[in-house]
């Protein structure tokens, strides 16, 4: 009886924080679509690093360096940016203007996602909290 219980993480957004702070930078699995001058649809990639300024991309795009690209990135939408440098299945971007990576990670919880009985209850608007 004398071991604390560790504390439940309530909302989504602290169970995807928790998961977060234990990956590392570069376990991220996060996919964007490149849409390149001159190449018809968009293009998937690996994003392997995200910051404000930047991203680190694996993939097959034909890009070059210094050339313009437009990024599409989840719960962000279209970026455009700069190829900064091109290595073996890699490449680096500069966006255009800052994002927010916790945006981009971040699992987006529609009203769609909650089940019927939930929203009729009107429990849509509050975080649902789990019985121990």
């Amino acid at each position: 009886m004398g071991r604390m219980e560790s504390r439940i993480p309530e909302t989504v957004d602290e169970q995807v924080a928790a998961l977060s702070r234990s990956a590392d930078r570069d376990s991220l699995f996060l996919q964007a679509n490149l849409v390149l001058p001159g190449v018809e649809g968009p293009v998937t990639v690996r994003v392997r690093n995200l910051s404000v300024g930047g991203m680190l991309a694996e993939g097959h795009a034909k890009v070059t360096q210094g050339g313009t690209v437009e990024v599409e990135l989840r719960n962000v939408g279209v970026v455009p940016g700069r190829v900064v440098w091109v290595g073996e299945g890699k490449f680096g971007i500069a966006f255009d203007r800052p994002v927010n990576p916790q945006a981009v990670r971040r699992q987006v919880v529609t009203k769609s996602d909650v089940p019927p009985h939930l929203r009729r209850a009107g429990l849509n608007g509050s975080p649902i909290y789990r019985r121990r």
